[in-house]
């Protein structure tokens, strides 16, 4: 069963898309990674990319992110989201975009991101290839905090370089069979 563990909506019940395509954050996996994020959410633009349920981005609001984007190209993603934000009281602080990641961070014209939750299907490439468009199209706030959820400890960089180096590394953690990394922006003294 998933649901809102803490904020304004705590103890909400969350639907999961119905259908085998979307692969809901386990229950430990988000109590870890919320207690990660500590000190890191409130006020914060979050964009909640391959959303599914939607939870990460509704629990980010729940527990006092200023708005939440929530992104998926799944018609039952869509409707379980719509479901989720209304029956949690949060649809007021949450946009809900029917759009693949790619097609939507290239077209993306607003304010840039504090928080990031990126989770897409795994071994498909994709967590590479929506850090390099974060980047290039300047879509992070400053000491933006991004969580990357994937298969393998390697997969956020796919053995990129120099994609590694325009983010610092600010922890790493196992659970199960998901390798969770929280990065942040890496910021160039002059």
């Amino acid at each position: 069963m998933m649901r809102i563990i803490t904020g304004r909506a705590r103890g909400c019940k969350l639907q999961a898309p119905a259908g085998e395509i979307t692969r809901p954050t386990a229950e430990r996996t988000k109590e870890a990674v919320f207690s990660m994020l500590q000190g890191r959410i409130e006020g914060r633009l979050v964009l909640d990319l391959f959303a599914g349920s939607g939870q990460m981005g509704l629990e980010a609001v729940s527990r006092g992110a200023a708005r939440a984007l929530l992104v998926d190209r799944d018609k039952a993603a869509l409707a379980a989201m719509r479901a989720n934000a209304t029956h949690t009281k949060l649809a007021a602080d949450v946009e809900i975009h029917a759009a693949d990641a790619q097609g939507f961070l290239k077209g993306y014209q607003g304010a840039p991101f504090g928080l990031v939750f990126l989770d897409p299907p795994y071994d498909k490439g994709l967590l590479p290839l929506c850090l390099s468009l974060l980047t290039a199209r300047n879509l992070l706030a400053e000491h933006a905090v991004l969580v990357c959820e994937a298969r393998n400890e390697a997969a956020p960089f796919g053995g990129d370089e120099a994609l590694a180096a325009r983010f610092t590394v600010l922890r790493r953690a196992r659970y199960g069979i998901a390798h969770i990394t929280l990065l942040t922006p890496t910021t160039e003294e002059i």
